[in-house]
């Protein structure tokens, strides 16, 4: 192991407390890392980069050769996401980077570098990306979700919180029940929305698209593009097993933010083209899109509320905070 003092990047929550400041629990992971480093033949070369954030530790190792290996540990309510990678790695392993390493029980992983990703390629480009820059990642991603539908249960047993359409409208309530950055004019309107709630849920249930594999925070920092055409699928901390379809909230919303709404069709028709055949017609799986849309934010306001509990997790993180926006994203029309 190199001796050299690490940097450390706390970024917006220089107090938050992680696991990385206990040396026992220190020198345990980093004995971990070196095990498994040494399992493939690697060692350290150079200085460590820490990144402390209340719902992970990452650590950039330098190792020989051209790209870095990453240690990467999550809480309790996230350490699902190691046995995840390491499950998807056999299922699906042309659209993850296996890892080389993983401590399930502890929520550890050991993987190696993916390459850029997806908003470092945008960034590195002149000019304004291609509107469409989405499309490919939407086509691999949704054909993924739909290789992974036999799997569905296998993901629940591996801790991964259920969210499917008929178990939401009891997460609703719970969500509304718990979050205290509610006003009372957001208890009333979410209390007069509550059955049509429930019906979005029934008929997304009725849908005729299988549940899945939902990572509920696809951001274009969350998928590896090394070459083009060719993406990878990574950090599955606030993956549900639902509705595949409510994967497209996040990164319809990213598409929306850099190109404007019209790039939003094309992407839904992209994201779709996989889920096409198998007896649902175009406009079945359109009006399915447009509930799942809305019904993502729950998934949304569940995961803050499950990394963040009250007591909030750190300085200027509020669960209660982010979980009462995405309740109140629930009224709002969806764009598709």
């Amino acid at each position: 192991m190199t001796d050299t003092t690490p940097t450390v990047d706390r970024g917006r929550f220089p107090d938050a407390v992680t696991p990385w400041e206990d040396p026992a629990w220190r020198a345990e992971a980093l004995a971990w890392v070196a095990e498994g480093l040494a399992a493939h033949g690697l060692v350290e070369t150079g200085p460590r980069a820490v990144r402390l954030r209340p719902w992970s530790v990452l650590v950039r190792l330098t190792v020989a050769g051209p790209a870095p290996v990453w240690f990467k540990a999550v809480p309790p309510a996230a350490a699902f996401e190691a046995g995840l990678t390491e499950a998807l790695a056999r299922w699906v392993p042309a659209q993850v980077v296996p890892p080389l390493a993983v401590e399930a029980a502890r929520g550890w992983t050991l993987t190696p570098d993916g390459g850029p990703v997806l908003s470092e390629v945008l960034d590195g480009r002149p000019g304004d990306p291609d509107p469409g820059y989405w499309e490919e990642p939407l086509r691999q991603y949704a054909a993924m979700q739909r290789e992974l539908t036999p799997y569905a249960e296998a993901i629940e047993a591996l801790g991964v919180p259920a969210a499917r359409p008929r178990d939401l409208p009891a997460l609703f309530d719970r969500l509304v029940a718990g979050n205290a950055a509610l006003t009372r004019e957001d208890r009333v309107a979410l209390e007069a929305l509550r059955p049509r709630v429930a019906d979005w849920c029934e008929e997304l249930a009725s849908s005729g698209v299988a549940d899945s594999l939902d990572h509920a925070d696809l951001h274009e920092k969350q998928l590896f593009a090394p070459v083009a055409g060719r993406y990878a699928f990574f950090d599955w901390g606030d993956a549900l097993v639902g509705h595949p379809f409510c994967s497209l909230l996040v990164p319809a919303r990213a598409a929306r933010e850099r190109c404007g709404p019209e790039v939003l069709p094309r992407l839904r028709d992209a994201y779709l083209e996989p889920w096409t055949g198998g007896g649902v017609t175009t406009a079945g799986l359109r009006r399915a899109v447009s509930l799942a849309w809305r019904l993502a934010a729950l998934g949304r306001a569940a995961s803050w509320g499950r990394m963040f509990p009250v007591p909030p997790g750190g300085p200027g993180v509020s669960g209660d905070a982010e979980g009462a926006y995405w309740l109140r994203e629930l009224a709002a029309a969806p764009p598709l």
